[in-house]
This record gives structure tokens, sequence and C-alpha cells, in this order.
């Protein structure tokens, strides 16, 4: 199953790179920046989290004990948020840098581009409105692609929106086709709440601390 998984991720990877390729003119993504790691809630499907879980394991005792105690304080915090739109950063956000970048999930792989939604209404990425992509050819109001704007900048290629939402990327009818399945999706930090039963994750919520 996660084999099938690697070979359908390796073919996302080369669309969506062929995609952030074409849109350069407008993207401002770059190592460090970490806006699409915070205040989100990281929807996660179960072949996601075993793949994230083996970047994991790979990482040095420091780097663990900081997930660890990233996870314990947001499972304190979510306890006593009420209601169900509870929003928080990365619990693999390390110094504003992803530390398991090569094994990230699917939503992670997608941000920044414009996207088509499944009612088929064009999403803006939210770090359009604090100056980053697409900014440069946003009308005033956020709402649309400023064509005067676009022409000032004098690119050959158009500011364009993609079939790269998280719904669509993980329709099950992918998953069939490369004989695996997504299985159960739910916020990342619910992964941990909820399923510390399962070794893995309790090994690394529950490492002592670093003093």
């Amino acid at each position: 199953m996660l084999e099938n998984y690697l070979v359908y991720l390796q073919l996302i990877d080369e669309k969506l790179n062929k995609f952030f390729t074409k849109q350069k003119p407008f993207i401002y993504c770059k190592k460090g920046c970490g806006l699409c790691c915070k205040n989100a809630q990281f929807p996660y499907s179960q072949i996601e989290l075993e793949y994230l879980m083996i970047g994991v394991r790979q990482l040095d005792e420091e780097k663990k004990s900081i997930i660890s105690k990233n996870i314990n304080k947001l499972k304190q915090q979510k306890a006593e948020h009420q209601g169900k739109d509870f929003k928080y950063d990365c619990p693999f956000l390390i110094n504003n840098e992803c530390s398991v970048y090569n094994y990230r999930g699917i939503i992670c792989r997608s941000f920044g581009l414009l996207n088509i939604s499944a009612k088929g209404k064009i999403r803006v990425p939210f770090c359009c409105f604090q100056g980053l992509n697409y900014s440069n050819v946003m009308d005033d109001c956020g709402t649309k692609i400023s064509e005067e704007k676009y022409r000032k900048l004098n690119v050959e290629e158009e500011p364009l929106a993609f079939n790269t939402s998280y719904e669509f990327l993980t329709d099950p009818d992918f998953a069939t086709g490369f004989h695996f399945d997504f299985n159960e999706k739910k916020p990342l930090i619910n992964w941990f709440i909820e399923e510390d039963n399962k070794e893995e994750i309790r090994h690394i919520i529950s490492m002592k601390q670093a003093s």
C-alpha cells in the first residue's frame, strides 16, 4: 500500500513542480518562510500520516523532543478550545522550517497555487493577503486577478488556477487507480489526540522532554 502511495506521490510532485514553475512570476515561496505551516488545521489521511512518521523516525533525538513538546502543548490547547475550528502551528515546524519536508503531506505540497475548489470556485492562498503569492496580480479587494497589474509585469505566463485542492488530490478514485487507500482523513493534531494507542505515535508524544 505504501509503495503504491509513493508512486502516486511522485506523479503528484511532478505535476505540482510543473505548475509552480509555470506560475513562478507570482510565487514568493522560499525556505524559512513557514507561513503556510501556521494557523491552520492541516488535513491528513491515514496513509499520509504513516509516511510522515517514517520521516519522524529518521530525525535526531533533539528534533524528536521538540516535536514531542509541540504536540503535547497543542493537545492541551485543543482541550481548552471551544468549538471545532481549532487552528494551530504545525508541530513539525522547527525554526520556521519543516523538519520532515520530504515526507510532508499533500496539503503541504500543493499549497501556494491558485486552486479550484470542489464547487468550482477559485481559491487564493491566504499568504496572498500578506504580500506573498499572487499579491502582485490580485486586485485591491482580493477577489480577482487584476489585468492591469498582470500586464505591468510583462511576463509570458498567465496567473492560472489548477485542480490542486486537497479534496481533489485525495479523491478515492486516485487511490483506487494506484491500488492504495487514503482511508480516514482528519486534522493532523487529531491523529495525535485520538490515536495514542498506536505505538509509533505514542512513542513520539511521550518522549522525555529535552532539559
